[in-house]
């Protein structure tokens, strides 16, 4: 499965979350490939092509630590401890975006 058609399943996922904003429902341009909740991020697609989730500190080391991910570079040389880039297969996505979500207040 491509990238794209991967995060179009995840997109999908949150179709009926009335609180999820879907991408391109934003003004700017980078919207157009995230999911939000009350204007905060929870998934993505990096710039780079990779996919993002925000989870705890706690959470993204445990899953750098099992190999199913990277710490977030957004390319300013400083990793974000709660953003995960997933490199695990798109088949860990939807789990990690419904983690994600639950996460968003």
């Amino acid at each position: 499965m491509r990238d794209d058609a991967a995060f179009l399943v995840v997109v999908n996922a949150f179709a009926n979350d009335p609180r999820v904003t879907p991408p391109g429902s934003g003004h700017r341009f980078g919207d157009r490939r995230v999911l939000k909740v009350n204007g905060k991020i929870f998934a993505m697609m990096s710039s780079k092509g990779g996919f993002v989730v925000k989870l705890s500190t706690e959470r993204v080391s445990e899953l750098v630590r099992a190999g199913r991910g990277a710490a977030f570079d957004p390319g300013r040389g400083r990793l974000m401890k709660q953003w995960l880039v997933v490199t695990a297969g798109h088949k860990f996505w939807l789990p990690l975006a419904q983690e994600a979500r639950q996460l968003v207040v």
